[in-house]
């Protein structure tokens, strides 16, 4: 098909407000799905998005409406897949932008908008779910034509649920949408937006054309990676993998290259032919750095060669999940494991379980510190065990973070008062509108991967919404705090804190283990320790055995001597026992 009848599109927005449901529409409109076969949330493949009502995975597809050829990639919303959606809009000429109009503006709808925006993308603001009985239409209409600076008759409004004014979006990204303009002359330039595993095809690569063209049988060059394999077969998606004949300068599809090694195929690498001279990728490439580190533990040992198994084929779908084996003595063997985010870790922690059958626990996550030594020499670590002694550090960098947070006006100063107890540093408030208020704070990530989200939706009743970006390191006052049991250190319990927060910490964990580790027959101390020094300290009581009951009668020294005898014992007891944690309350503590 010619370029200027191709419209290449994705569909940008919030967690929930209705992307998938406005895709099905768009699907049953332009007929690409017959409606026997039409389902809710169709591009969403996997049970677990369907569960949950988010898009985990992006998914393309190929459309035809009024002679003209659509490729709309559904995005991801959450934050943790922000690079994703970054080479998703990369791929495209266009963005429609949806704003649910009983939620409003929220947090990553701004933060995929400055995306599309770098991407010098046409933006279709569009307002969904207008039919709704609570939907504040003309609210929504004012605030996004205040973001976007324009007048509020540019702004659609439509329902993916019944349809309403559907075809008129269609005919809107028809004419407002621009063209591609590759040059079909030009040797092969394909961007690589995702790539999954195929057990025949190995890996498949999700691209869009640029320049020139690709078919079957080509040697096909990374640029990135230097990866050459022969292309197996090219083809589109319909949502289904369609086979084609060639790919050609603007359009969207699948290149199965064979690999086996999803490592190869990177998001945001370019595809070339091996016999062409290109050495430069497209811009906007960088390797996916994981922020959050958990270890990853079978509850039955025996299980661990079945998690490794679970683990090769789980990252040969996800390229940013990146694992390595880790011997803890508390949880036996398993796997450090790097992640987006929280809900990463928890998506992929949930596919194991279902997928793969397997019963998990996870370390308390942690993120990855830049460490300086005394000798001057720089590393990444990204477990607390791994910090070299205090001797031969000479810094720690921690990782920090923008963070945006969109709420109504009347939580403000509960979320201040959250912000400034994480360590926020505050940039900016600025007003949406008489009732929505935006802030603007950099935070150190440590602060908020743990329960900032719970508790930011607790504050604000559940009306607040956060997007965060990655800013870099910055040197800190941070220790290791240790957990002691009996005088030795609990390598699964060991964290990073900032000094000030340090002593507080320490003393929460022990109370908290003092609670689930079982007593006794001798007294077990509990401690909480920064290097040499104890911050911190518990004790949980032996178990104490009567040895007076059987005595009746005589003076006070045959008691005395049964005591002195008991006290011996407990002593002796105490110097070759020992605390075994059982798994069980690590399960507890961790949980």
């Amino acid at each position: 098909m010619l370029q200027d009848k191709i419209r290449n599109f994705c569909i940008i927005a919030h967690i929930d407000h209705g992307k998938s449901t406005l895709a099905d529409r768009l699907l049953e409109i332009t007929g690409t799905i017959e409606k026997r076969k039409m389902r809710n949330q169709l591009l969403d493949t996997m049970d677990l998005e369907r569960e949950r009502g988010i898009t985990i995975k992006l998914q393309p597809v190929r459309m035809v409406y009024k002679g003209h050829l659509f490729n709309l990639i559904d995005t991801p919303g959450h934050v943790d897949f922000s690079y994703e959606v970054s080479r998703s809009l990369a791929a495209v000429e266009g963005a429609v932008l949806l704003v649910d109009a009983s939620q409003g503006v929220e947090a990553q709808t701004l933060a995929h908008l400055h995306l599309a925006e770098e991407q010098n993308l046409t933006i279709i603001p569009v307002v969904n779910k207008v039919d709704l009985p609570g939907a504040n239409v003309e609210g929504t209409k004012r605030e996004l034509a205040h973001l976007l600076n324009i007048d509020e008759s540019e702004i659609l409004e439509v329902s993916g649920k019944s349809g309403i004014n559907v075809e008129l979006l269609l005919d809107t990204i028809i004419s407002k949408v621009p063209a591609p303009k590759g040059a079909l002359e030009k040797d092969l330039r394909a961007l690589i937006f995702d790539s999954v595993f195929d057990k025949y095809k190995g890996v498949i690569a999700y691209v869009r054309i640029v320049d020139g063209s690709v078919k079957a049988e080509e040697m096909i060059r990374m640029i990135a990676t230097k990866a050459e394999a022969e292309v197996l077969e090219v083809g589109t998606f319909a949502p289904g993998l369609v086979k084609a004949k060639e790919l050609s300068a603007g359009e969207i599809g699948y290149i199965a290259t064979g690999l086996r090694d999803v490592s190869h195929v990177r998001v945001g690498d370019t595809i070339t032919l091996s016999k062409n001279s290109l050495t430069k990728v497209l811009p906007g490439y960088k390797k996916v750095q994981p922020f959050v580190y958990a270890g990853i533990f079978t509850i039955d040992n025996n299980d661990y060669p079945k998690l490794r198994e679970a683990l090769q084929r789980l990252s040969s779908n996800d390229s940013a999940l990146i694992y390595e084996p880790e011997n803890s003595p508390a949880l036996g063997f398993g796997f450090r494991c790097g992640f987006l985010g929280l809900l990463h870790l928890e998506i992929v922690k949930e596919r194991l379980e279902r997928e793969f059958d397997l019963d998990l626990i996870a370390t308390a996550p942690t993120v990855s510190y830049e460490v300086t030594e005394a000798s001057g020499k720089k590393t990444l670590i990204n477990n607390p065990t791994d910090l070299p002694e205090v001797t031969k550090l000479r810094t720690i960098a921690e990782p920090w973070v923008k963070l945006e947070v969109i709420s109504p006006t009347s939580y403000l100063g509960g979320i201040i008062d959250l912000l400034q107890k994480r360590r926020g540093i505050q940039k900016n408030i600025e007003h949406l509108d008489k009732e929505r208020v935006l802030l603007i704070y950099e935070v150190p990530l440590s602060s908020i991967v743990v329960d900032f989200y719970d508790q930011l939706k607790s504050v604000s009743s559940g009306y607040a919404s956060m997007n965060y970006e990655f800013l870099g390191h910055r040197e800190g006052n941070l220790v290791r705090v240790d957990i002691l049991v009996d005088g030795k250190s609990v390598d699964a319990l060991s964290m990073i804190a900032d000094r000030s927060a340090a002593v507080k910490l320490g003393k929460l964990v022990i109370e908290k283990l003092r609670e689930v580790v079982p007593r006794q027959n001798f007294k077990i101390v509990l401690q909480a320790a920064i290097g040499g020094k104890i911050i911190a300290r518990e004790e949980i009581s032996p178990y104490r055995k009567d040895v007076l009951a059987k005595l009746y009668g005589g003076d006070r020294t045959r008691k005395d001597k049964l005591l002195a005898k008991q006290k011996k014992g407990k002593k002796r007891m105490k110097m070759v026992g020992q605390v075994e944690i059982p798994q069980e309350a690590f399960l507890k503590l961790l949980g």
